[in-house]
């Protein structure tokens, strides 16, 4: 008994704590940005649909409104416990790192925080509210949702901006921080470009997401008024940002060229130091510090960098930092991969939304065809890998440090060794909550589906009874006076 005791202790003595606390910052971040678009996204597309419902008097777009603001209540919620976690998660995995730079790393999200109670707060009066408020009033409660899910995401990635390019306090010898500029923390240098890209992006995933669920509809036969309207609110708002994106993106690119060169040379995969690189498509780094396989565009990598200066750009190499303060070869090839999966699959929801605009514009309707629908259905899983690729471009790239050229991973790390006791547990309560809520929607789907309205007694979780027809009628009357 003693023997086994002292086994147990001595493996778990022996299990390193950083990748597990690497490997469970990254699966709970990458579960809950799957819920950041449709907290920050869905309220738009709501408020377009009520808008519509009233200055129309728009009986489909109205039910789509109030059916929409109990999705975006259920995935809010959801989103509310990923998110504390992920709060929990800074001190418990990486508490040399909040020791240090929690002074300064903690502002925006206090921030954060307030606007999270802000948006909790009119969601609730505005989900309650149907009925309860003329319809003018209760529509602009639903606007400080659209405002606060905004900002809201705006100071999370504050957060993480100023981890690629710290700023706003100061040091002394002892290495404690004596003094800290909140406005010059938020506003650091990546702040600007990783907002705006974060943003987007949370429009344009959400809106190929909705999207993508009436898509599959229509396809299986439900070409009801209901279903083109919800598609087509949906898919405009990502159609119209796609191209924005691209824009901002590759501003933010060249601002990675300028401000992390070595973050830059694992995206564009570029060994040494040179002029003229090209741009290669896929492939991989060995370990001998040579690239193997792909496709590469002579000098397009260089061009894109500063287009200026051309094929003369000079694009710094990974070989230009010691090999502990830049990304390992697989780090390199995950990033590189990465960045192959970003930039094609955004490219390729690009020319999907070009498709849709120039029908829209030459014959006033989405396109009819079947294939149009097949591959829109399918945009919403291609959005989130999108999304998950950016992400990794932006974490693992910046690797190895968790604060740029101040402080790595492993400095930051918890010692505690059984840490991977609770990946096991974040990981089992993440699988469970994510069918659960799969589960609730799909659930709210069918019962909305066959109440075909809007009844008093609806909560969160649909309908339970069909609405009388008077009372789905008059639930796009305006009040009188």
């Amino acid at each position: 008994m003693i023997v086994s005791e002292t086994v147990t202790l001595a493996v778990a003595a022996a299990v390193n704590p950083v990748p597990w606390a690497r490997a469970q910052m990254a699966f709970t971040l990458a579960f809950h940005i799957i819920l950041v678009p449709l907290g920050v996204s869905w309220a738009f597309m709501t408020l377009i649909a009520n808008y519509r419902a009233i200055k129309r008097g728009d009986h489909d777009a109205l039910v789509l409104a109030q059916r929409w603001s109990k999705y975006m209540a259920v995935t809010f919620a959801v989103g509310a416990v990923t998110g504390t976690v992920l709060s929990f998660e800074f001190g418990l995995l990486w508490p040399r790192f909040m020791g240090i730079y929690g002074d300064a790393f903690g502002i925006p999200f206090a921030f954060e925080g307030l606007f999270f109670f802000t948006e909790a707060i009119f969601v609730a009066i505005y989900i309650f509210g149907w009925r309860r408020l003329k319809p003018w009033t209760h529509f602009w409660t639903g606007v400080p949702i659209v405002i606060a899910g905004v900002f809201g995401a705006i100071s999370v990635v504050a957060a993480n901006a100023w981890m690629n390019a710290p700023a706003g306090f100061t040091m002394n010898a002892n290495g404690e921080i004596t003094k800290v500029e909140p406005l010059e923390v938020i506003f650091n240098d990546a702040m600007p470009l990783q907002a705006a890209h974060m943003v987007i992006a949370a429009y344009l995933v959400g809106g190929f997401l909705v999207a993508s669920v009436y898509a599959t509809g229509m396809l299986r036969g439900r070409n009801d008024r209901y279903h083109r309207i919800g598609f087509t609110i949906a898919f405009t708002v990502a159609a119209i940002m796609t191209p924005i994106q691209m824009g901002v993106g590759d501003a933010l690119a060249r601002w990675v060229y300028a401000n992390q060169p070595v973050k830059f040379a694992a995206i564009e995969l570029v060994p040494t130091t040179a002029s003229d690189v090209p741009e290669t498509l896929l492939g991989r780094l060995t370990a001998a510090g040579t690239i193997s396989g792909g496709i590469p565009i002579p000098g397009l990598a260089s061009w894109l960098s500063d287009p200026a200066t051309g094929k003369s750009t000079v694009v710094q190499g990974l070989d230009s930092v010691p090999v502990d303060q830049r990304p390992t070869v697989r780090e390199t090839d995950t990033v590189h991969l990465a960045w192959d999966v970003m930039v094609g699959l955004g490219t390729a929801l690009f020319l999907l939304s070009v498709w849709y605009g120039v029908t829209w514009l030459v014959r006033h309707r989405m396109p009819k065809s079947r294939w149009f629908l097949r591959i829109a259905a399918c945009t919403g899983v291609l959005a989130v890998i999108t999304m998950e690729a950016g992400w990794i471009v932006t974490e693992v790239g910046r690797q190895p440090w968790i604060v740029y050229n101040r402080m790595k991973v492993e400095q930051a790390a918890t010692a505690n060794s059984g840490v991977w006791i609770t990946f096991l547990a974040v990981f089992v309560l993440y699988a469970a909550l994510g069918v659960t809520t799969i589960l609730v929607l799909r659930g709210m789907s069918r019962r909305f589906r066959r109440a075909g309205g809007f009844v008093e007694g609806d909560t969160p979780y649909g309908p339970t009874e069909p609405a009388a027809a008077g009372e789905a009628s008059e639930a796009v009357e305006e009040p009188t006076p």
